[in-house]
């Protein structure tokens, strides 16, 4: 397994696990599935403000999940902060793809200065709670039945990392 930045020819390996996702799972709460060109605007987007879409890709050169981040929230108070996303494929789950993803996903967001990492988690997806906790990442928040799918009402779990020990946000960012 490889971990590396998104390119075009990967489209439509992130667009079938973003779908898989929407249609099997409560990791993404929309129901509506996308295509390739969604997927590929996207990409575009994440490439134009800077910010990393990495994938792992199997020994066949098939991707096996991606992860990315962006803008925590849009105001300029929260420019050292960045919220993620990270997606496995279904048969690849449990193999560490997951944890690759995201250690590499961590040092792209600390070699672009940032300071906090954020992520927002379906309560009940106690697989991705624990590898986040693995990782560093601390429970910070519960929001109860802000989303539904499926026919439920979902909590979202909030765990963040602190990626750099900085105490003055102007500073070169300490590791």
């Amino acid at each position: 397994m490889q971990v590396r930045d998104a390119g075009p020819g990967d489209i439509d390996g992130i667009a079938a696990i973003y779908n898989d996702a929407v249609l099997n799972t409560t990791a993404i709460w929309n129901d509506k599935t996308v295509d390739a060109a969604n997927r590929a605007a996207w990409l575009a987007d994440r490439q134009r403000v800077g910010y990393p879409v990495l994938v792992a890709v199997d020994d066949h050169g098939a991707v096996a999940g991606y992860a990315s981040f962006g803008d925590w929230r849009a105001f300029d108070g929260y420019r050292h902060t960045v919220e993620h996303s990270v997606y496995v494929r279904e048969d690849c789950r449990g193999a560490g793809i997951g944890r690759a993803l995201m250690t590499a996903l961590i040092e792209r967001a600390r070699t672009l200065g940032k300071h906090v990492m954020v992520a927002g988690i379906e309560a009940k997806n106690a697989g991705s709670i624990e590898l986040h906790k693995k990782l560093g990442f601390e429970e910070v928040g519960l929001l109860k039945e802000v989303g539904t799918k499926f026919g439920s009402w979902l909590d979202l779990a909030f765990l963040q990392l602190k990626i750099d020990s900085r105490t003055d946000p102007d500073a070169t960012p300490v590791p």
